[in-house]
């Protein structure tokens, strides 16, 4: 499938109370056409700026932004508008005209692009139909909820049939319920209408959902990118294992650790149908020893699992030792937790500080919110 964007070495420096910031440091990826392609990282790792190079919003210090195999970088006036009309941009904040009615917001966008006034009505009645809004016509956003003020924007963003859309933090001003729609929603556009769409987030809930590929940022750079499954079930950057370990990671009470039963606390992480696989009560039959598990937690991305258990095995010397092996050759993560540490921290980013890891370990904190900021350029 052929690249619909491509970033070559892109850089975006800013001169800010006398020193050079650089926001964006050389990044290099490519968007396939018609995918959901993800980009995520803590706070200030230059994901907005990033995306905003994709339509020109922010302009590269250096490097190079093609669309379509044309390089757009230098692209001004009549060139720069037709490029932002094959660009639709949702914000995190809506940014609706609170004075002007639903379909005014939506016509407002149809003028921009130069829309034949006789077509308005029509395609506004469309849009809105397609984001299941039709009976909000005439509304105003005061009376709108969260999502549906969402929901009107990306109406707004496909006014002109953009190619492509870029949504910076789309979800992240919405609750759980709230989100899972727009989700749906976008998904929906993406396969029906086959848009290409650039989505950045903090939230693995949302890239777990929709994205086809991810990119992963952190002071500017991309330090991890490929499948979406791949990357965050063998992440192999601390900045993938934090975000990983914090949307997986399960933890003890730690008022519970002294009635815990005898034997080595450990914890298991799988990967695909491995997760699915009868494992502890092979090994248990096996090797003749007792495994209690503690916690247990499966979470699908697309039709693929990933699976975290935290056990206890307890058994003769041997057998124990032969047990924990099995283990730690079958899984994808293994790691001995120290009961002390256990009993000082419920938190699992902590145990990651403390316990004893093995082969598959993983480390890292958890992942910061992240504020987008809403800008444009005339």
């Amino acid at each position: 499938m052929a690249d619909v964007i491509e970033l070559r070495d892109v850089r975006v420096s800013f001169h800010e109370r006398g020193t050079v910031v650089d926001a964006v440091r050389g990044v290099s990826l490519s968007v396939r056409k018609g995918e959901v392609f993800g980009i995520v990282g803590f706070s200030g790792a230059g994901k907005s700026t990033l995306v905003r190079t994709i339509n020109l919003l922010e302009r590269p210090t250096s490097g190079r932004v093609l669309i379509d195999g044309e390089d757009v970088t230098d692209v001004r006036g009549a060139g720069l508008r037709a490029l932002r009309r094959r660009i639709g941009f949702v914000f995190q904040g809506f940014n609706l005209v609170g004075n002007l009615t639903v379909a005014r917001n939506i016509q407002f966008a149809l003028k921009a692009g130069g829309r034949d006034r006789k077509d308005w009505s029509r395609r506004t009645h469309d849009l809105l139909r397609l984001v299941g809004l039709d009976e909000k016509f005439d509304s105003y956003p005061s009376g709108l909820s969260g999502g549906q003020k969402q929901r009107v924007a990306i109406a707004r963003a496909l006014a002109n049939d953009p190619e492509i859309l870029l949504c910076d933090e789309a979800t992240s001003a919405l609750d759980l319920e709230t989100t899972e729609e727009i989700l749906g929603l976008l998904k929906r556009i993406n396969r029906t209408l086959g848009i290409t769409i650039v989505f950045i987030t903090h939230q693995l809930d949302v890239a777990k959902r929709i994205f086809d590929h991810v990119a992963v940022m952190e002071h500017g750079v991309i330090v991890e990118q490929g499948d979406t499954f791949d990357v965050f079930s063998q992440p192999a950057h601390p900045t993938t294992q934090a975000l990983v370990n914090r949307y997986l990671g399960i933890s003890i009470p730690p008022q519970l650790v002294p009635s815990l039963p005898e034997g080595t606390v450990v914890e298991l992480r799988y990967r695909g149908e491995g997760a699915l696989e009868p494992l502890i009560s092979e090994v248990a039959r096996r090797f003749d020893v007792s495994i209690n598990v503690l916690h247990a937690r499966v979470e699908y991305f697309g039709s693929h699992a990933i699976g975290i258990l935290i056990v206890v095995v307890d058994g003769p010397g041997n057998s124990l030792t032969a047990a924990l092996d099995e283990l730690r050759a079958h899984v994808l993560g293994y790691r001995e937790l120290d009961r002390g540490d256990l009993a000082r921290v419920g938190d699992m980013g902590d145990i990651d500080r403390g316990g004893r890891a093995g082969n598959g370990g993983r480390a890292g904190e958890g992942m910061d919110d992240v504020a987008s900021t809403e800008e444009d350029e005339s």
